[in-house]
């Protein structure tokens, strides 16, 4: 599979334009992602740390796990995984599977997203049921490792839907880069609120295994899907 069928096809890609040439080759293959390149991505690693911050947030994070939006746990050297398949939604959007499990020593906690692209903007939806959607902006840095930092928050149940207070949420910057020595991703997110400061991060490193598929499996997709962006 080469980067170039990535950053043809992929609403990634179509989301960075120009910007996806400068990610490094092994990042455009895994954010090569979707329906036309016909093949999932299934990260395995070990993250180095799991945090969070003061007391006062472990009930924001609590709330979080309900849905499978945030781990409330602390933890070192967690094993995890994240799997990244795609699929045509209900609504007949092509939707990429962002799910991660952490392996915790008495538990297993999931942090299920979803993106789409919808008028050039990656929207990730957070959490089983899609009730938090997510604008994304994707770049590429100095070193070909992508950036990513949320924006705008929308929170959808039912017929209720409205702009989500920043002030009761937290914007998430996140660093994915390959290291060609050890042939490994390496992630790094940090969840920041901007009045508390930090809410939540993990950092660690995983090898991708490229499978040829053409749908998600049904565990991996949300429960429920929802239509607005």
């Amino acid at each position: 599979m080469t980067a170039a069928v990535g950053q043809a096809t992929s609403m990634f890609a179509a989301a960075m334009g120009e910007d996806f040439a400068r990610l490094h080759p092994m990042l455009q293959r895994r954010f090569g992602v979707g329906l036309a390149s016909g093949y999932a991505c299934v990260g395995e690693g070990v993250m180095s740390r799991i945090r969070r911050g003061p007391w006062w947030t472990v009930p924001f994070l609590q709330i979080g796990r309900f849905r499978n939006i945030l781990v409330p746990e602390v933890g070192a050297d967690v094993p995890f995984t994240i799997e990244n398949f795609a699929y045509r939604d209900p609504f007949g959007r092509e939707t990429v599977t962002f799910v991660r499990e952490f392996r915790m020593p008495h538990r297993r906690r999931r942090f299920d997203a979803t993106m789409v692209l919808a008028q050039g903007r990656i929207v990730d939806y957070l959490g089983t049921h899609q009730h938090l959607a997510v604008d994304l902006d994707l770049s590429a840095d100095a070193d070909g490792g992508l950036v990513l930092r949320s924006d705008a928050q929308r929170f959808y149940a039912g017929p209720l839907g409205f702009r989500f207070p920043m002030l009761f949420s937290g914007r998430a910057l996140l660093r994915e880069s390959f290291d060609d020595d050890t042939g490994l991703f390496r992630i790094r997110l940090e969840v920041r609120n901007r009045v508390f400061g930090f809410l939540f991060g993990y950092e660690g490193t995983f090898r991708c295994t490229f499978v040829d598929v053409v749908d998600a499996p049904q565990r991996l997709k949300p429960v429920h899907h929802e239509p607005r962006t």
